[in-house]
């Protein structure tokens, strides 16, 4: 029976999963503002301290990313979920009781903005291995909707609730509201009912270095993942070269008022959280595949049509506002819809080190756009070089046009069969299909049945044998012997 898309408003484990994933984002945004300030405001520390506060907290994706992905997939996912944000909410809380007993240091925010960092590669790579878990397969894109419109909403509201905590309370106080924000997150996850099912705890640990080149081999021999790895990253790598000049174009070569970037974020933000809210009606209209294709061109559009902003602010704001737009929906509605088809086509034990691996190869191009954006912008100046971003962001679709991605419909196409399902190939499942068939055959030999005569196992012998001629590979052609 078909069930309305609307069913996890009555999920119960779903609803305090969103609920405080909802407080954790809108912590995290405080945050996000909170943070730089106190190192900035409270510590004064100078441009070459800053950019290492950044670098510390980026740097764990890519040094601990793949092995987080291993030990997600050994370990039960909640208790993970639970102690990184205990972890986090600790080493938060820490900070504003040093600045309340006047020994808060540049040393004690390096050590946090890391631990942080890392204890949020460990969340992110088992919060999206362990959403399956929790909602049936054909409602992971409601799910991930649902959980993108928080996100988004909380990039709208935290920002101003930021600022407005920080002129009361200071910069070290409000990253204390953070720091509860885990608490609750880690509460709503110790009240869930369901069961958690692990399809590897019962398999043998074969070593790091191996599992981890399972997780990659997946990636990169998957058709959809491989396009899915490829499009995200090149997006990455030239937004990126663009995002490191974007402030100086809108503030130096435009002559914007700080207030107008402001704007531009804003509305940025609002688009994001409207993409969330469209995007499971567009996969219903216009299908799966083709709705991830659909937000890698609006991101990629955004990125060609911002270069054009230039003379007056009368000509200019509009364009940048328009490019915002663009790339808040694309940005959604791609990040959504890609992430819900990762979750359909892996299988269940190999969930951690798929999201892991997507994570590094991503997030790597992140530090190698934004580089290569401060360089070209010295060299070839701020508006050739977002330019070159744009014109290097139409590659990415590239990636999802010579995949089978447009093929993809609905998600029940890759969870009955079709398609590679749950990282099985055609050839493997049937191949596993064939092995036991050959088994009962023994069997019924073995316990003096004349297996010809039973209609049904020879019916379904039959039929095993004919799949397994569909999707035979054709061997090597053997030399003739003289």
């Amino acid at each position: 029976m078909h069930m309305h898309m609307s069913s996890l408003w009555r999920h119960a484990d779903f609803l305090r999963l969103w609920a405080g994933q909802t407080v954790s984002q809108v912590g995290s945004q405080l945050t996000l503002v909170a943070l730089p300030l106190t190192a900035a405001l409270t510590l004064h520390a100078r441009s070459s301290e800053m950019g290492l506060l950044v670098a510390l907290e980026a740097a764990p994706f890519l040094i601990v990313g793949l092995p987080a992905g291993v030990w997600v997939d050994r370990l039960r996912r909640r208790p993970i979920l639970v102690g990184a944000d205990l972890g986090r909410g600790a080493l938060l809380g820490s900070l504003p009781v040093a600045d309340l007993l006047h020994r808060l240091s540049l040393g004690q925010l390096y050590v946090v903005a890391c631990g942080v960092g890392v204890l949020t590669v460990f969340f992110d790579v088992a919060y999206q291995s362990f959403l399956p878990s929790v909602v049936r397969r054909d409602h992971i894109v409601e799910g991930n909707s649902k959980l993108e419109v928080s996100r988004s909403a909380a990039q709208v509201v935290g920002p101003g609730l930021a600022g407005g905590l920080i002129q009361v309370l200071t910069a070290p106080l409000t990253i204390a509201v953070d720091a509860l924000s885990f608490l609750v997150s880690a509460a709503c996850l110790l009240t869930l009912r369901t069961p958690e099912t692990r399809a590897q705890q019962e398999l043998p640990h074969r070593g790091m270095l191996a599992e981890i080149g399972e997780g990659v081999r997946l990636v990169v021999r998957h058709p959809l993942l491989r396009a899915i790895a490829g499009c995200s990253a090149t997006l990455n790598l030239f937004t990126f070269m663009q995002t490191a000049v974007y402030v100086l174009y809108v503030t130096r070569a435009l002559a914007l008022a700080p207030a107008v970037l402001g704007l531009l974020y804003a509305v940025g933000g609002a688009a994001a959280l409207l993409g969330a809210v469209i995007s499971s009606r567009l996969v219903q209209r216009v299908g799966l595949g083709s709705t991830i294709i659909g937000g890698a061109l609006l991101q990629a559009a955004a990125d060609v049509i911002i270069p054009g902003a230039g003379g007056a602010p009368i000509v200019a704001v509009p364009i940048l506002l328009a490019g915002q737009i663009l790339f808040g929906v694309g940005l959604s509605v791609y990040g959504i819809n890609q992430v819900s088809l990762r979750q359909l086509v892996t299988a269940e034990r190999l969930q951690g080190r798929m999201n892991a691996t997507l994570r590094v190869i991503v997030t790597g191009a992140v530090p190698v756009g934004a580089l290569a954006g401060g360089v070209l912008g010295e060299r070839v100046g701020l508006r050739p070089t977002l330019l070159i971003g744009g014109v290097g962001a139409t590659l990415g679709v590239l990636w999802l046009l010579a995949s089978p991605m447009g093929t993809v419909r609905q998600a029940s196409a890759l969870i009955d069969g079709r398609g590679w399902p749950l990282g099985w190939s055609p050839a493997c499942h049937t191949s596993c299909a064939l092995h036991l068939a050959r088994i009962q055959m023994v069997c019924s030999i073995t316990v003096g049945h004349n297996v010809s005569s039973d209609e049904g196992s020879a019916a379904r012998w039959k039929a095993t044998m004919k799949r397994s001629n569909r999707w035979k590979v054709p061997r090597r052609s053997r030399r003739r012997r003289r």
